[in-house]
């Protein structure tokens, strides 16, 4: 198998996780008188694990964390079906079983990658569409069955991932930060950068996002943003999309509150970091690349987290946009070797 399919086999499987997981959060919201608590929860217990599961998976590569964790989805989700047991405990056994995969995808689509982004950037994309899905299929009378025949139809793709995999690869390729830097000062930066574009997810101004088509549209170029920020980076140089895109990104969020295909074009672009910020975790984390993917959840939970407990106007949310925008351009252009080509 070429090593480059494994980035689509777990886009498949990203896909499938998040389906389960939203389409569970969105039913179990449903009936709750807490609401909003749940998903900071879900994220909290879905983000933060990654790290040590990461270190985990590091050290004992070995260990088939896709299995665990398909088995730990399929677990959750009968329980959730078919018994009365507690929402929390299948809530905890839901969470746990993303973040395995999670951990399985991220080994799997750097070692496999030879320097390259666009493995693990096709596999990170997979789970905006999978969000959206989710959330849909919960708003219909779809059976419990036809979600653990999708659950199962992950086991062959997980399988095939671990084919011929060496597990001894590493990610000794990823060259892509100045070498003079401390690594302290680029993990900080990295994982900063991580919260700021987390926070800045929740903030985008769309407020013609009011419809199911609207809404499909928005994850969908999410995701195809994601995809392409480590595609286009294999190909133009991974500082120059950093920069470009975060600067880009700027007028169209600010201004397409209101206009779809602006909005979405700034979607696009501010998407497009989320595989060069795990790039240069990796550069300074060869050997634990698990626990360098398990830091950029933990930051994307801690940029989220302000947002449940937090409002700010129209105003100031632009203005929010604008500086973190700027700062993470100059970030990214501190920290990133200047492309070759």
């Amino acid at each position: 198998m070429k090593r480059n399919y494994r980035g689509y086999l777990y886009f498949y499987i990203h896909f499938v996780v998040e389906v389960v997981c939203f389409f569970y959060l969105s039913r179990i919201t449903s009936n709750s008188m807490f609401v909003w608590m749940i998903p900071f929860i879900y994220d909290g217990l879905a983000f933060v694990p990654q790290s040590l599961i990461g270190y985990i998976s590091d050290k004992y590569p070995k260990i088939n964390m896709g299995i665990i964790g398909t088995l730990m989805l399929l677990t959750s989700y009968i329980l959730f079906s078919f018994t009365k047991i507690n929402d929390l405990v299948t809530l905890i056994i839901l969470c746990l079983g993303n973040a395995f995969l999670h951990i399985e995808g991220a080994e799997i689509t750097l070692k496999s990658a030879q320097g390259r982004l666009s493995p693990s950037a096709i596999f990170v994309s997979g789970g905006s569409f999978g969000v959206v899905i989710g959330r849909l299929l919960a708003t219909t009378g779809i059976l419990p069955w036809v979600l653990i025949i999708l659950i199962l139809s992950m086991l062959p793709f997980v399988l095939l991932a671990r084919r011929d995999w060496n597990k001894n690869a590493s990610t000794k390729d990823f060259n892509y930060v100045k070498e003079d830097l401390s690594k302290p000062l680029v993990i900080f930066i990295a994982v900063l950068v991580v919260i700021i574009r987390g926070y800045m997810g929740y903030g985008i101004p769309t407020s013609w996002n009011k419809t199911v088509i609207e809404l499909i549209i928005f994850y969908f170029t999410m995701g195809i943003g994601k995809a392409l920020g480590g595609i286009l980076s294999d190909y133009f140089g991974i500082q120059k999309v950093a920069v470009l895109s975060t600067l880009l990104a700027i007028p169209f969020l600010c201004f397409g509150d209101n206009i779809m295909i602006i909005s979405l074009i700034g979607v696009m672009l501010f998407s497009m970091t989320m595989s060069i910020t795990l790039a240069i975790l990796v550069s300074v984390l060869k050997r634990t690349p698990g626990l360098a993917f398990g830091l950029t959840t933990i930051g994307l939970f801690l940029g989220t987290a302000p947002i449940f407990f937090i409002k700010v106007s129209m105003e100031i949310n632009i203005a929010i946009i604008i500086l973190f925008s700027c700062l993470c351009s100059l970030a990214l252009k501190y920290v990133l070797k200047e492309d070759t080509s």
